[in-house]
């Protein structure tokens, strides 16, 4: 019986590779990249999986030109203004995760307008990852459980990461080639299947997303169980 992933994470790479290789400007790569998570979103939402979380913007991708840097908010801040609406129409629940401090007054505004905006809807929840790491993540978890008094164990931790209000990713995809996860969810993807496609994100469609769902499927999911254990307990679920 085939599975659908609860909640799938996405590390969006290759956009500026795509447009290089079409004699494109990085940003128009960008935009492509917009239209490509449009896409998966209502793929994603078709499918079943309940949470979709995107790595946007790292917290290192401010080390990038400074033109390049400057398109990509330009572009965030259309992209909030144009899909937000249709976000709101497909029943999309829309989070940024990531630390605001560094944004501009008019794209914190945005991101906060278009979270109130979608805040009832419950189709998908839809996690963008903007100005984050995966180290920032813990660090900032630390930082408030010390700042509660409370013991440093998982549980405390967990309740205090940026992505507390979802389970953790059954599936991680990460596009474009590369074989890393690069600073994304170091936490909360402990235990998630990892996915590499050679497509670059603007290529990236509903096929391959089932190839990642089928590739999924294919896991035997342990966690640090035998396959005997993992089998009797598939038994008796199916039994029940």
């Amino acid at each position: 019986m085939r599975q659908i992933p609860h909640h799938i994470a996405i590390v969006m790479d290759g956009n500026g590779r795509w447009a290089t290789r079409r004699l494109l400007p990085r940003v128009a790569g960008h935009r492509q990249g917009v239209e490509s998570l449009s896409r998966c979103v209502r793929a994603c939402a078709a499918r079943g999986v309940a949470v979709l979380t995107v790595f946007a913007f790292s917290s290192e991708n401010w080390n990038r030109p400074a033109d390049e840097v400057s398109g990509l908010m330009q572009l965030l801040l259309k992209a909030l203004a144009r899909e937000v609406p249709k976000l709101q129409r497909e029943g999309v629940q829309l989070h940024f995760v990531g630390e605001r401090a560094r944004l501009s007054p008019e794209i914190g505004a945005g991101l906060a307008e278009a979270e109130a905006a979608t805040a009832h809807n419950r189709r998908l929840v839809l996690n963008v990852c903007f100005n984050y790491g995966g180290r920032w993540d813990i660090a900032q978890a630390a930082a408030r459980v010390a700042a509660q008094g409370l013991p440093f164990d998982d549980e405390n931790l967990s309740r205090a990461l940026a992505l507390a209000h979802v389970p953790d990713p059954d599936l991680l995809i990460r596009t474009g080639g590369e074989q890393r996860i690069s600073n994304f969810l170091l936490w909360q993807a402990a235990y998630s299947e990892l996915y590499f496609s050679d497509k670059l994100w603007p290529e990236f469609d509903e096929d391959e997303l089932d190839a990642a769902i089928a590739a999924f499927n294919r896991r035997e999911r342990r966690f640090g169980k035998t396959s005997a254990q993992v089998t009797a307990a598939d038994g008796e679920r199916q039994a029940a």
